[in-house]
């Protein structure tokens, strides 16, 4: 099938072979390649449509995004214009990370702008929860692993995403990555921009209060990423685990599996509604969740006694091994065994106290 993109066409399915629609007459392929087959998405700002590049003997799958604002005013329109550009320039930027969509191609055709991008094959993660229910702690592990790498990207780049949620991440079939896609609402950190107050973009279950403001900054991609993991450890809109009376989240009590206290504290930190009680680097994050120091092993028998062993040999065992302790502390130099002097050479009597008493000590402690 071919699918018109006339937006004011009657009848936008068409037979795959022909190169005008048949109802309006609009050239169907975009460059002369690219052929919308399914209408995928729709907008505020624009249309999108599964395409196939038909410039390339396999007719590969890519996605057509169609700028075609719904929105009234010329204000909302021009910020339209930009945020669609923006989305072009950003792919262009971004699109050599394997988790990022490639662009292909940015143009425009019959007075309507469009961009081309790689098609990621895979469902998105709230199609993924909707489908096995809710995540485990292993599986946000995993997300977080996968995802905080790609966004450290674009903040090294100096772009903010602004748009982190789990329809904008997809589970890519062939490999099972994770993929940030929806680049639109992203924002240039760069220069006076980070601390210029702009417009309130980003879906509101999932943005960050500062963002709200027009403020956005690295730790709200941080915040979003993580009121995404909430949602997906409870199944529940994250309005409906945020108490707003009291101003705190209440998300742990409506987990479907228990997950372990250091997750759970850095889902916390990740979630702080004031910015700086949050993580403000995307490394910051990766070395909570990924530190792992086993605990201290604390030996108070060293000596251990088997059922033939005797508590009088063990006992002579400790006293021989403390002798030949005290002979290298008193002689100065190393003993073999069965040579242990009976009287150390010029060794000071107050010395040789405390170091009798500090081996008795050490042996109290063995016995």
């Amino acid at each position: 099938m071919s699918y018109c993109l006339n937006p004011l066409c009657s009848k936008s399915e068409n037979p795959h072979d022909v190169k005008f629609c048949v109802t309006c007459g609009t050239k169907l392929l975009l460059k002369e390649r690219y052929r919308a087959i399914k209408p995928i998405g729709q907008g505020g700002f624009g249309r999108t449509f599964l395409a196939v590049d038909e410039d390339k003997p396999s007719k590969p799958r890519c996605v057509i995004k169609q700028f075609y604002p719904q929105a009234q005013g010329t204000n909302t329109v021009q910020k339209a214009v930009e945020l669609f550009t923006q989305e072009a320039v950003r792919l262009d930027e971004l699109g050599q990370h394997p988790q990022i969509p490639e662009l292909l191609a940015y143009f425009a055709q019959d007075s309507r702008q469009y961009l081309v991008q790689e098609f990621i094959d895979g469902g998105n993660l709230a199609q993924e929860l909707g489908k096995r229910g809710a995540f485990g702690e292993t599986q946000i592990r995993q997300l977080l692993n996968d995802l905080l790498p790609v966004l450290q990207f674009c903040h090294d780049r100096q772009v903010i995403h602004r748009d982190i949620k789990p329809e904008n991440i997809i589970l890519r079939g062939s490999d099972n990555k994770l993929v940030i896609v929806d680049f639109g609402a992203a924002k240039s950190a760069t220069g006076t921009n980070l601390n210029h107050t702009g417009t309130s973009i980003g879906s509101p279950e999932y943005v960050a209060p500062e963002q709200m403001r027009g403020k956005a900054t690295f730790a709200s991609d941080i915040y979003s990423l993580g009121v995404t993991c909430i949602n997906l450890l409870t199944e529940r809109s994250p309005f409906d685990s945020y108490d707003t009376d009291n101003a705190t989240w209440l998300w742990q009590q409506y987990l479907k599996t228990p997950i372990s206290q250091q997750l759970s504290q850095i889902i916390d930190k990740m979630v702080a509604i004031i910015p700086n009680r949050r993580y403000q680097t995307v490394n910051q994050v990766l070395n909570d969740l990924n530190l792992h120091q086993p605990p201290p092993t604390i030996i108070t028998k060293p000596v251990s006694q088997t059922p033939n062993t005797s508590p009088s040999k063990v006992s002579n065992q400790i006293d021989r091994e403390l002798e030949e302790i005290k002979t290298q502390f008193t002689s100065g130099g190393k003993v073999q065994p069965g040579n242990i002097p009976t009287q150390p050479p010029n060794i000071q009597p107050q010395t040789k106290d405390k170091i009798d008493q500090e081996l008795e000590e050490i042996k109290t402690q063995f016995t």
